[in-house]
């Protein structure tokens, strides 16, 4: 399940040679030279091709802080292997473009996994924190605002499962995603869901949105106290897979992976 990356490096060791801004709004480190220096992020990547592997992104803000960003993703042909990319709110913002995520830890609370990127997580823990009293608990905010993108998220042989604070006190409701534009799409497939995740799996951005027609959100094979599809939300824009449909949100054919990822030398499942 959890796999600690407590002994691997974190950018911000990798950065020491460079300049480091610490940021007490956010708890966040900046860094200059290495990465990009945005507002609420430890660190942004925009150049294509970008490979990481075996290293932490923490932004240590807290649930307090609200939304503060990990890791900004604004870059095509990226891939991340045994990472682990922790924090609370808005933790990992795959903005743009192709990415690939495989055997990474990524944790967080409301809308941890969000952006407009066309990305592929594979193999990973997706780790639920507790959040602020009073706040529910969200995965995904994908954010698709047109029926021709492309893009979306894929969630593919993960373990979907809380982190211990999770498991003590008064129970959290949690669900999978909810749309943060109107043509919202992420799918999970074939993946451990903990039973910590509401039954009607999905909800909405607010009441005052009704984008439920207009989104997809699928879910095809999954397994685990939290996988039953009986109970989930009855919107027209929901949707159990067979396993054709499944297969346009596969490396292969989504983010054609096989084009490009076998020279990353990071293993990948190209279909289903």
């Amino acid at each position: 399940m959890w796999r600690s990356r407590a002994t691997s490096p974190t950018l911000s060791s990798l950065a020491t040679a460079l300049t480091s801004l610490s940021s007490p709004a956010t708890g966040a480190s900046r860094m200059v030279g290495l990465l990009s220096d945005l507002p609420l992020s430890v660190a942004a990547v925009s150049g294509d091709g970008f490979l990481a592997r075996d290293i932490t992104i923490q932004n240590t803000a807290g649930p307090e802080k609200h939304q503060a960003v990990a890791l900004r993703m604004n870059a095509d042909l990226v891939a991340m292997y045994r990472c682990a990319i922790s924090g609370y709110q808005d933790t990992l913002y795959a903005h743009s473009f192709r990415q690939f995520y495989r055997e990474c830890d990524i944790s967080g609370t409301v809308d941890f996994i969000f952006g407009n990127a066309a990305a592929v997580f594979q193999a990973c823990d997706i780790i639920t924190r507790r959040p602020l009293p009073g706040q529910f608990t969200v995965v995904t905010a994908q954010s698709r605002d047109s029926p021709d993108q492309d893009t979306g998220i894929s969630i593919h042989n993960c373990s979907i499962i809380p982190a211990d604070d999770m498991l003590a006190g008064k129970a959290i409701r949690s669900y999978l995603g909810r749309p943060w534009r109107a043509y919202s799409r992420t799918v999970v497939m074939e993946s451990w869901i903990d039973g910590f995740v509401d039954p009607a799996g999905w909800t909405q951005w607010s009441a005052a949105e009704d984008d439920r027609k207009t989104l997809y959100y699928a879910e095809f094979d999954n397994y685990g106290p939290g996988s039953g599809t009986d109970s989930r939300v009855a919107w027209p824009g929901f949707h159990v897979m067979d396993y054709d449909e499944a297969y346009n949100f596969t490396v292969s054919y989504f983010i054609t992976g096989d084009e490009w990822l076998a020279s990353t030398s990071f293993p990948y499942e190209d279909g289903i």
